[in-house]
């Protein structure tokens, strides 16, 4: 039930891999828009339906009085992405805008069965209303001398990322008649933790753990505003973010705001508000599961669709902190359990097996456009761990194949249509026929029963959702349950018994049809805080994957007259469980969904230079040596990227004024630049002399995506033509030819890597190689290659890793120019730039602490870790036509801290030893301290 490790790391890291979708669209694409008073929504032709929905929901939360955070409204441009498998939306200052990932997600039970441009609508303007009032005091001052990125960047020191998902959350709730808040899987994460005796403090709970399974943000943050507005009033948030976003009180201004408006201090609040949704959870509801759960020192890991193989033996989805996904298969009576095969890259774990046969739903994305996406099927062979791809650049969804293992049934989702449920050939995975969805239903996890049958579980457009049965005959469907808002999924069947998983109340449970007659499966050891989910049903067993906080745990049992219990179909259209919040009970908001149509509303083309230049940000940055102020920009479209900037050098005292751009809305990628460096000092004949430098520059560039199967890859190329001339400054200024040349720089780099689980240091397999040269090629010979590569192992152990630098250079002799040196010298050693240098380094990283420790809500310790080096450079050059080569080694530790600062920023610093084999040759002592701070502290996101 939680979200794939896999999915974690993409949203988290694809970004900086593949160029953060940055023009990722064919200039090809047409833009239409939805332009009202309050919000501008942006999308490809064909969308316009979806357009004027999310506008329309928009309208009309601004007439509901549900307890905003002001009175002040930002109208905001939201751009609508329909080609990415992904699920997600975001808001976010820098520039000001919206994306709606619009493919919805088949698992109802994690984000609820609204229609889903409703849910993103609901929840991301909620995040707009807030960016909208808390520019005011001291975040309004970041914002007037710094621009939007200050503003988030004090928006979030002053309110924590718990209250902007959790309020979030709420009003998704209050303004529809579901929303997260009503969802019982919604609040599995933190009832797992009541079950299992995981006491945690708040600064765990707010950072999480890298060994252990904390529930995010999103949830905490729904206890604590529905607790506040419960107890003080629905007005609570808006005076105490009010006072927070000032600054009024400089240090811990939430907390003090807390104080003040509530009259309890911050840590009785926080407690009173867990209290209040753990007390119905008490001891009496314990079962054997949960006692497992407690006796687990920490996370254990995912045993996920857990599915018979024969009748002693299982095959199921493991996945650990310390794995990433894999099928395993285990024999139930011995224990015994083998791996078959690492899972393909995929958005979740979810797959099917029937006589032998497995098939999956991978991900893979486009080569060139990264807002492009697939959702492609794969078919795998138990027996002789063969495994096929059948079907390219398709978004198939959720497939099951039949019980003779010749065609598969899968969910087609595509943008600006209705959902389909296809037939494909597993032979080849051609499309054998497709269904008529005339009540544009979504079809989530279909299954067959039998050749003919196929279960799904359906929602309409009011959000509502049922299991049906379609005949492949007729393609007529039968509704199995009534619809309602109460959530179903993960149907199976088995001969003439289906078996599925249904909201009751405040738990999901096991429910199961035979006949005509329904059941409740009551499994004897099933946790009684959490639900149960993906449940299968074969040879008079069953077995599903209990919610824990130490993992998905495998349950097992056989059917019998004690577990099932006869339930009338009325159970699913009991009114949905407001989970113990008395303001969602009242239903005293009315529901901004489902509503009339929004079809009156104009649609007008949408122009790609619009804005083109959006300045919004003035940034400073520190890397010493370097202090940086930028001006930056970047339009709504994301295909211009601009930054004008001056930069202090603190080494050589030199000073740097220049603007980049970068344009990608055709392919290649166009890149220009200039700027003009003076005071650079260089040593002549013992005299230290200053010039001045113009460079600029005009490049193409070719970012590729070649990610498939289990590895992460990309290929990034171009080259860029660039003119340099040099003004030496002083009595020496005639001395030198100084008159500006031409050269070019091409470049070429590669990333090849296998998924990382959450504990792993570094990629267990990967090579990340980078190429580069710089010739001359108008009025002077000057030349340089650089070849540097990294070449990723796995270590001793899961956390470990091996490590191994290679790197290359070599440069002409004549000295007509030198180019600038990335060569990676030898640690400790000062770097110099020899005509020829090679280097070997070796380094083995491991986890030393997992710390779990926090001081103060201001920096919280979640690993401290070490590598282990060996590095061996080796320099020659001529002097007088004899060859020298001079060798520099060294060894040594570096010991990382990885941290959060504030309880959401990422940071990791450290410290260095060296010891210095050939330091005599820079006039060094063998021991050489250093700090390390590879990633800036003021401009951690």
């Amino acid at each position: 039930m939680r979200k794939s490790l896999f999915l974690a790391f993409l949203i988290g890291n694809c970004s900086a891999l593949f160029a953060q979708q940055f023009g990722g669209h064919p200039p090809s694409t047409r833009w239409r828009q939805v332009n009202t008073d309050s919000v501008r929504v942006i999308f490809p032709a064909g969308l316009e339906r979806s357009g004027k929905e999310v506008a329309g929901i928009i309208h009309r939360i601004g007439q509901q009085p549900q307890g905003l955070l002001g009175n002040r409204l930002r109208k905001i441009s939201i751009v609508l992405q329909p080609n990415t498998t992904i699920s997600n939306g975001y808001v976010g200052l820098g520039p000001w805008r919206s994306e709606f990932y619009l493919t919805p997600p088949q698992n109802s039970f994690q984000l609820g069965s609204l229609q889903w441009e409703q849910s993103l609508a609901l929840h991301e303007y909620r995040h707009v209303e807030q960016y909208a009032n808390f520019r005011k005091g001291i975040s309004k001052l970041a914002y007037i001398l710094f621009g939007e990125q200050a503003q988030d960047l004090v928006n979030s020191a002053a309110v924590p990322n718990w209250f902007f998902e959790g309020d979030a959350v709420y009003q998704e709730t209050i303004l529809s008649p579901q929303g997260r808040g009503r969802v019982p899987a919604f609040f599995n994460d933190y009832r797992s933790l009541w079950a299992g005796k995981k006491q945690y403090s708040w600064m765990k709970l707010r950072n999480g753990s890298l060994r252990d399974f904390v529930p995010d943000h999103y949830r905490l943050g729904y206890m604590m505003v529905a607790y506040g507005r419960e107890k003080y009033g629905e007005d609570i948030w808006q005076k105490i973010t009010s006072d927070a976003v000032r600054f009024r009180g400089l240090f811990y201004p939430l907390q003090r705001a807390v104080k003040k408006h509530t009259g309890e201090g911050y840590s009785q609040f926080r407690q009173l508000a867990l209290e209040k949704f753990s007390q119905p959870f008490n001891d009496s509801n314990r079962t054997t599961v949960d006692e497992w759960a407690a006796e687990q020192k920490h996370f254990s890991g995912n045993a996920e669709f857990p599915q018979w193989l024969d009748d002693h033996t299982l095959v199921y989805v493991k996945s650990s902190y310390k794995q990433i996904p894999a099928f395993v298969k285990k024999d139930i009576v011995t224990g015994e359990e083998s791996r078959l095969r690492i899972k393909d890259v995929s958005i979740d774990a979810t797959f099917s097996l029937r006589n032998g046969k497995i098939v999956y739903a991978a991900y893979e994305p486009d080569i060139r456009w990264s807002w492009h996406n697939y959702s492609v099927i794969k078919w795998l062979d138990v027996a002789s761990n063969e495994q096929r791809t059948l079907t390219r650049r398709t978004q198939l969804f959720a497939p099951d194949i039949s019980e003779d293992g010749n065609t598969i049934v899968a969910v087609k989702v595509e943008p600006g249509a209705n959902p389909e449920l296809q037939l494909i050939s597993s032979a080849d995975g051609s499309l054998l026929r497709s269904f008529p969805n005339p009540d544009t239903l979504f079809y989530t996890f279909p299954k067959f029963a039998g050749n003919n049958t196929v279960i799904t579980a359906v929602r309409n457009n009011a959000g509502e959702m049922a299991l049906g049965s379609v005949d492949l005959g007729s393609g007529n469907m039968k509704y199995l349950t009534p619809f309602s808002h109460n959530v179903i999924g993960f149907p199976a069947a088995h001969k003439d018994t289906i078996v599925f998983t249904a909201s009751e109340g405040t738990l999901d449970r096991l429910f199961m049809i035979t006949g005509s007659q329904l059941y409740r499966l009551q499994p004897e050891q099933a946790s009684g805080f959490t639900g149960q989910y993906q449940a299968q049903v074969a040879y008079g067993q069953y077995t599903y994957s209990a919610f824990t906080a130490a993992g998905d745990l495998l349950q097992l049992g056989r059917i019998s007259a004690n577990n099932i219990i006869p339930v009338d179909a009325k159970v699913f259209t009991a009114p949905l469980s407001a989970q113990g919040v008395p303001e969602i009970a009242q239903n005293k908001y009315k529901p901004v969904t489902g509503m009339a149509s929004d079809s009156a509303m104009p649609v007008s083309h949408y122009s790609k230079g619009f804005r083109l230049f959006n300045i919004h940000s003035w940034r400073p940055f520190v890397d010493d040596p370097d202090y940086t102020i930028s001006v930056v920009g970047e339009n709504v479209l994301n295909t211009l990227q601009s930054e004008v900037y001056f930069n202090y050098n603190n080494n050589e005292k030199n000073k740097e004024v220049g603007l980049n751009f970068t344009y990608a809305q055709l392919f290649p990628w166009i890149r220009l630049g200039s700027n003009f460096i003076m005071d650079r000092p260089f040593d002549y004949n013992n005299s230290l002399l200053y010039f001045n430098e113009w460079n600029t520059y005009a490049g193409l560039s070719i970012p590729l995506n070649f990610s498939k199967g289990r590895s992460l890859r990309s290929l990034n190329f171009g080259t860029d033509i660039a003119w340099k001339k040099q003004y030496v400054q002083g009595m020496y200024k005639d001395t030198f030819d100084t008159e500006g040349f031409a050269y070019i720089r091409p470049y070429v780099s590669f990333v090849n890597q296998v998924q990382t689980a959450r504990m792993h240091i570094l990629p267990r397999w990967g090579q990340n190689i980078q190429l580069s040269y710089n010739r001359a090629v108008s009025r002077l010979d000057a030349n340089q290659f650089l070849a540097t590569g990294y070449w990723y192992f796995p270590g001793l152990a899961p956390t470990h890793n091996l490590v191994f630098n290679t790197s290359f250079q070599k440069r002409d002799t004549l000295r007509n120019y030198i180019f600038s040196s990335s060569f990676p010298f030898s640690r400790g050693y000062n770097g110099v730039n020899y005509p020829e240098m090679w280097k070997l380094g070796v380094n083995y990283h491991i986890p030393l602490l997992y710390p779990d420790f926090g001081i103060g809500n201001i920096v919280y310790f979640m690993r401290v870790r070490a590598n282990l080096f060996y590095d061996h450079t080796n320099g020659s050059f001529h002097n007088k036509g004899v060859r020298y080569s001079n060798e520099l080694r060294s060894y040594g530790t570096e010991v990382y801290f990885d941290t959060k600062w504030w309880n959401q920023h990422n940071v990791t610093f450290g410290f260095r030893y060296s010891r210095l084999q050939d330091g005599a040759l820079q006039g060094l002592g063998a021991n050489q301290w250093e700090f390390i701070m590879p990633v800036n502290l003021l401009g951690a996101r």
